[in-house]
Formats: C-alpha cells, structure tokens, sequence
C-alpha cells in the first residue's frame, strides 16, 4: 500500500519521512497551491468580462473567489497528481492552523482525489508527536478554512478599494491594507506627538556618600526640598514644557541647584528613614509569535520576519513546537520535560513546588500550544547541532521554557533616606539597594526590556548596613541637568507589542505586515527604531479623514474577533463580507461617495504639527516630498533633502530651503582649472557637489556624489575640487602599462584597470590612495561575474558557514552566496545590506 504525504515545505518533507514508516512518500507543495489571481495575465478567458474579474471575487455571489494556480506552481501540480494516481490514500499533513487547514483543502479541491483522503495534525515533529498523529486522523476542519478564506477575501477587498484611490489621489504604487493601515497609523502617531513634543530643562544633586570613616561609597539622588518633592519629567506637560501643576513640586533651575549644592557641602548628614522589603519575581509565560518576534528583536536586533523565518527552520527540522500559536499553554509532555531538565541542570531546589501553566491568553486560537522545544526530552541548546542565529533563537526558546517550571526569584530591596540639614533647609536624598537572596529562574532566564536603559534584574546593587540617625559622610555633591525627552519611537517589538494588546491582525501576520511597510515606503529603520515618512502621513492622513474605520484599531479588532467566531463555526462568513463591503456604511458605498470629494491637491497637502509655518506648506509629489512658500510676493517651491525626516522638520529649517531655493546656489569658488563655479546641492539620491550650471542645451556639469558620512556644510573648496578630480588616474599598472583610476560609482568607491574594478576597503580613501594600495587591492581574486567586484564582505552564513559577500557586475548588485548569485531587489541600497538582509534573500531564492 502506499500513502502519499503532503506537507507544506521541503525541509519538513525531508524531517517527517525520518519517521514515518515504509510505503509513505512524502511531497511539498511549496506553501499555498493557489490563489486569488495576482495580475490580469492570470485571470482566465471566460472571466475577464466580467465586472469583478480584477478583485478576483465575485461580490455579486456570495463572495465566490476566483482560484488560479500561479505560473510558478503549476510543475508542482503536475508532479502531485503523478504521485497520487499511484497512491492508494492521500494524507493531507499542512500545519495545524488556519493557513494549513486553507492549504490542505485546495490541495483536495485541485488535485480532485478519488482515494479516502485523511488531515493528519500535529504541533512538533517527533517521532512521537508523528506516530500519534498516524493513529489520530481527522477531517479537514472547513471552519479553519472558512476564517482563512474570509480573512483573504477580506484583504482583498481593502486593498483593491482603497489602493486605487491612493493612486490617484496621492501617488501611484501605493497600498493600503486592513491592518497595515492601522500599523503605519500608530507610527504616524507616535511621530505627531513627538512633533508635539516641547522639552524641559530641570536639576537635581547627586552625592557621593559614605558610612562615617568608611571608604566603601554609595550615591544618593536628592528628592525632597523641605518636605516638597523635587519635579522630574513626569510633572512636564509633553505638549507645552511646563509644570503641570507647578504649587505641588519644587522646580529646581541651573543658579538654584549650584546655591543649594554649596549650602549643603556645609550640612550635616545623617540617616532618618530605612525601608527594607522582600519581593517574588515569577518568571515569564512560555513564548507565543508575538513575545518570541519582542525579544528576539530586544535581545538579538532580529527584525519579525527574521524570526519567524528561523523559528520555521528549527520547527521543520523537529526541534521545537509550531511557531504560530496565540496560546500560552503547556502540554503535560512538556512541563515534565522542563522540570527534569531544572533538575538535572540546576537541581531540586530550583524546582518550582507546583506545576506552573499560564493557559490560554485572550482569543487565543490555532495550535493549542506554546512555542517551545519538542518532544519528552527537550535537547540541550549545546548538543542540537545549531550555529548562529537558530542556536541564538533556539537557545532563547529552551531557556524561557525551562524558567517556567523554576522556584520563583527573591529579592530584598533596601530605600534609605539620608537627610542633609542647613540652618532652616532640609533635604531628603533616596539612596536604593537591591540583593538577590534566591536567584531562582534568574540562572537561566531573564527577560529583556524595552527600555535599553533599564537595569535587568540580576544586577545587584548593594548598600552597606546602616541604623537610623546614623551620621553619614559627604564626599562629593553635584549639580546635574536633567531634560525631558519625547515619546520613544516604536521599535518593531514595541510596534509588535502595540498591535497585539490593541487586538489587531494576528501574531502570525506581524512579520509580514512590519515587513511590507518598509518595503512599500511607510518607514525606514534608524537602527532600531521605525521612522514614517512624508508618504505615510500622507495616506494616514487621507484615511483618517475620509474612511476613519481604516485606521482604527478597535474597529478592525472587531473584525478580528469575528473571524475567529467564524473560525469556530458561530458566525456567516457571507454575512461579514457583505456588512463589510456592501453594507449602510460598507466600504464600497463609502470610496464611491467620497472619491470625487477628496482633492489631490488637499491629500497631497501634509498637515504636520510644526509651529509658525505661516503660509509655508509641506507636500507629497510624484518625486518625493516638497515645500513650497512665498518670498517677496513669488512663490518659490523646493524639494526636501532625502535624509531629512518629518520629524526633524522645523518653520526655520523649512524658511531656509525655501531662501536657499529663491537665492539659488551659493558657489564655493571657481575651479582652478576650468574657471566654472562649484556648488554642493542636494538631490533626490542625496547631496553632491556639481561644476557649473545647467546650460540652455540642458546639458548636465559634472556631478560627484559625497563619499559616505561626508555632511554638505563639511564641504569646503579644497575638498569639492578633490570629489571633482574623481574619477582620478594614480598611474600606469607595473605590469601592464595601463592606467589605473580610483572613482566613486553607485556602490561606492572603487579602482579600476583595464577594465576590473575593485572595491575600496573600510580603512582605503578614494582621494588619498596611491597605485601601491590600488595594484595591491585589484590583485585580489574576484571569482565573481566577470568584471564583478566586491562591494562588501558580510562574512559566513550563520548556518551554513558559506561566505556571504555584496557584489557588482554587469547587471547590477548581487549577493554571492558560495556558488549561487542572487540578484538584489530594486531600488536596495548595495552597501547598507546587511547579513540578516541577505539570509532573508538567500531563503527566498530557496524557495523560489
């Protein structure tokens, strides 16, 4: 007899046959089989005319969507109807979620089997998690396949509706999503109020202590005046930088703090208030997708999809649970695991004396378990074969699983107020200690945090014993300035964070949705933090007005919450769609009533909360982003400098443009050799510096980018003659004759002979190298395309030890990855990929 098994991915095929006993072939199908057509090519002949063939749903019967298979799978088609005329059962073997249930039904819907077909579920690959599920078939459980195909319909309809109007009234290739929406909505938030945001300036004093005669030393912060508490940045109203009720604290300025700072050197010290308290810390739940994506960015800087790109790898190949799950429950099988794993590494009084399970968190649905490491026996992060970031997410994974079955952490902590008195002025200074009396689960786990800054809680601090009136010495006191800062910005975990106690789109599509609002240009990453651009308060803005529901989180909450009661059978998907798309106050009837009300010129038009504009305004073109004011009676427009955020905006930054616009380029002087002016503008790609102007025949000058970290107010005359010079000659290669030159191209700078170019190192400079370095550098072997050469050396791939390098050839950047070339998406910037880009690239192409 012989059972074919389809299971979503190659790696899982090759995982799962290790288990599964003669006579079973095991199959990919490569993801999703089909889907609603992508483009026009793929809708079929017969439906073109018809009036929804562009959505790929039928709105006028009962949402009927329009399955195609992408050209890309159809060889996987074929290949899987081949296999199944000679199988004698199908076992359809997809996740055990709303994705996998929706795969398993299109595999049987299309391949049309006329064999008993059985849905075989499981969360791990083990042998026992395998044997148990080939005793335990079930039915394809259509709910699943229901909330799937609704959330997809639904997504569709968004996107297609709304797109469209972005397009014409804003700019073209942009999207709008149901959640995606809502995601840029809270970055554009976060930006309006650090705009807002007005800083203020306050003082303390700091003292450098000690016991009487000891020389151990302890710091006290001053926090109390005369019975009064000392304002910090709590008491500052964010949008003003005043006290908020200025009669209850006392405000310390610069002059006031230096008076009181001299006038208790002279004090005396002494102890009056000592507060000691013991305190349990429990250890976090299990990981569910979204606290794993928080702290694999907190701890390592992996982005979401990064994350959940190794977490799928360490699940396919059998070593932890299914990584998509909402659920903080613990299976028996794997809180006895964790437990002899406490005893064995740490011993019995680090056990937790009760079995500890967080249950489900709210809505929880999909799998029914927490991510955790698989089987009875967990494996040792030091003996599961990994390397690089699957050792750093699995080892993360084993660790926080194993806290959770550990005794609980003690800590004491110790306030003591130390009191200086003067003459009539007293003052209350808090020093505070913290000991670790039982570390707990602390020796494997502790959680990081969203605050860079905050001390973790293993870090003890310690205070010497003191007894109340106890005299204390002085032995340094200083003024410090404090200033209040504005809202942090979101980080992709603390965006990941917002979106989930919001109740918005699912822990599963956070990756995907953090991901395309970088790639569609709604904000860039600064390090860690994700900044929104012109373009996303544009559309947020547009939406807020016009279809406010759209970027409302509790209104697509709400839509969540009924997905998952169709997902559990209580709930028409018809009814939803209908209510969504054509009901009263259904998005179609809303985008047909308003799309000729919404001005292009209005949405184009930002409205940032930026004081003294007056009459100045920012606006989104086809080009980027431009201001434009009037100066003497003329209006003059300008473009915005691509590194110039909105939120770096300011009316005096924004007057300067527009001046440096009427006024022209200011020239640094004429070329000594040609007798042209230079100038240092800045442009579309960033600033440069150009030899003279655009003439009638509109010929471009010469133009040469800044080389990397160079700022325009650093350019002096001598320095832009130097970037002019470029590309230039060192002298004649020793061993051909030929000339070699040192430029600056579009992935940077470079030296080149007969026709080989080679990068620059990080320590080479294109205006000072000489023909020793260049010869030396191209010497290098390039076993890159011909005239290839290397834009960056990235290193070894962190799991397959292949060197990983930037290049340019003939047809562009590319990643060489061991053998393999992989082109780079357009628009990516060569030298700023970085090794997590392109382990991302790399398991695309594999894919692919």
């Amino acid at each position: 007899m012989k059972s074919l098994v389809i299971v979503e991915s190659p790696t899982k095929t090759k995982t799962i046959k290790k288990y599964l006993p003669k006579g079973y072939v095991v199959e990919s199908s490569m993801g999703h089989i089909r889907d609603l057509p992508s483009s026009a090519k793929e809708i079929p002949a017969k439906f073109k005319k018809e009036s929804w063939a562009n959505l790929g749903i039928n709105v006028d019967d009962r949402y009927d969507p329009l399955y195609v298979v992408p050209a890309g799978k159809k060889k996987i088609v074929t290949k899987l109807k081949k296999e199944l005329k000679e199988a004698d059962e199908l076992i359809l073997a997809t996740d055990e979620d709303r994705e996998g249930e929706a795969i398993s039904w299109h595999l049987t819907e299309l391949l049309k089997p006329k064999v008993p077909v059985k849905r075989m579920a499981f969360r791990e690959i083990t042998k026992e998690a395998i044997q148990n599920a080939l005793e335990n078939f079930r039915e394809i459980d259509m709910n699943l396949v229901h909330a799937q195909e609704t959330r997809r319909i639904l997504d569709r309809l968004a996107g297609y509706t709304i797109s469209p109007l972005l397009w014409k009234k804003i700019a073209p290739g942009l999207s709008a999503g149901r959640v995606q929406s809502v995601a840029v909505g809270f970055l554009v938030a976060r930006e309006r109020e650090r705009m807002k945001f007005r800083s203020a300036t306050y003082f303390d004093l700091k003292a450098q202590l000690s016991k009487e005669g000891d020389k151990n030393k302890f710091t006290g912060d001053l926090t109390h005046l005369n019975g009064k508490r000392l304002a910090s940045g709590k008491d500052f109203d964010e949008n003003t930088g005043k006290l908020k009720k200025p009669d209850s604290v006392v405000l310390l300025h610069k002059e006031d703090s230096e008076k009181l700072r001299d006038l208790l050197n002279e004090a005396d010290w002494s102890v009056t208030d000592i507060d000691v308290k013991t305190q349990k810390r429990n250890p976090a739940p299990p990981f569910i997708t979204s606290t794993l994506q928080q702290e694999a960015n907190r701890k390592f800087g992996f982005s979401a999809r990064d994350t959940m790109s190794i977490a799928q790898k360490l699940y396919e190949n059998g070593l932890i649970t299914y990584m998509r799950t909402d659920s903080m429950n613990l299976s028996g099988q794997a809180i006895n695991a964790a437990r002899n794993e406490v005893e064995k590494q740490y011993g019995e009084e680090y056990l937790f004396k009760r079995v500890r399970n967080y249950g489900k968190s709210k809505g929880a649905q999909e799998a029914h378990e927490a991510i955790r490491p698989s089987g009875s026996s967990f494996v040792h992060p030091e003996k599961a074969g990994l390397s690089g970031r699957q050792f750093k997410l699995y080892d993360l994974i084993w660790k926080r699983t194993i806290a959770t079955q550990m005794a609980e952490a003690k800590l004491e902590f110790t306030n003591v107020t130390i009191t200086a008195k003067k003459d009539d002025t007293e003052a209350d200074f808090r020093s505070g200690g913290k000991k670790i009396l039982f570390p707990g689960y602390f020796r494997a786990y502790v959680e990081g945090s969203d605050d860079p800054d905050a001390a973790i809680e293993n870090q003890e601090i310690f205070l010497p014993e003191m007894s109340m009136d106890e005299s204390i010495d002085l032995h340094d006191l200083e003024s410090i300035s404090h200033e209040t800062k504005p809202p942090a910005r979101y980080t992709e975990a603390t965006l990941v964070k917002e979106l989930e106690s919001r109740g918005v789109g699912r822990p599963s599509t956070y990756a995907t949705i953090i991901s395309t609002i970088q790639d569609r240009g709604y904000a860039r990453k600064d390090g860690k933090t994700l900044v929104p651009t012109y373009t996303a308060f544009a559309v947020t803005e547009l939406l807020e007005k016009h279809f406010p529901e759209i970027v409302d989180s509790d209104f697509t909450s709400s839509l969540e919450d009924k997905l998952d009661q169709i997902a559990n059978g209580k709930y028409d998907p018809v009814k939803y769609l209908d209510d969504y798309y054509k009901g009263e106050h259904g998005l179609k009837e809303k985008v047909d009533q308003r799309e000729d009300k919404i001005d292009p010129q209005e949405a184009r038009l930002l409205d940032l909360p930026i004081e003294g504009l007056n009459g100045m305004q920012v606006h989104v073109g086809r080009y980027g982003p431009y201001v434009k004011g009037e100066i003497d009676g003329e209006e003059v427009t300008t473009s915005l400098p691509a590194d110039l955020d909105p939120g770096e905006l300011s009316a005096e930054k924004i007057r300067e443009l527009i001046e440096a616009e009427k006024e022209g380029p200011k020239s640094l002087g004429e070329h000594p050799e040609s007798g042209e002016p230079i100038f240092v503008l800045s442009g579309r790609f960033g600033p440069y510096v150009q030899l003279g102007e655009v003439s009638d025949d509109n010929k471009k000058p010469k133009r040469v980018s800044l080389l990397k970290g160079m700022k325009p107010a650093d350019v002096d005359f001598d320095l832009a003659v130097s970037l002019l010079e470029l590309p230039r000659t060192l002298g004649e290669h020793p061993e051909t004759g030929k000339v070699v030159k040192a430029g600056v191209g579009r992935y940077g700078p470079y030296v080149v002979h007969d026709g080989n170019f080679k990068s620059l190192k990080k320590d080479d400079n294109v205006l000072t190298i000489e023909l020793d370095r260049a010869v030396e550098l191209l010497k290098e072997k390039s076993k890159g395309r011909r005239g290839s050469s290397t834009i960056a050396e990235l290193g070894n791939h962190p799991e397959t030890d292949k060197p990983v390098k930037v290049m340019t050839g003939r047809y562009g950047p590319y990643l060489k990855y061991g053998k393999k070339n992989i082109s780079l998406p357009k628009d990516t910037e060569p030298e700023k990929v970085s090794m997590g880009d392109a382990v991302r690239l790399i398991e695309e192409k594999g894919k692919k």
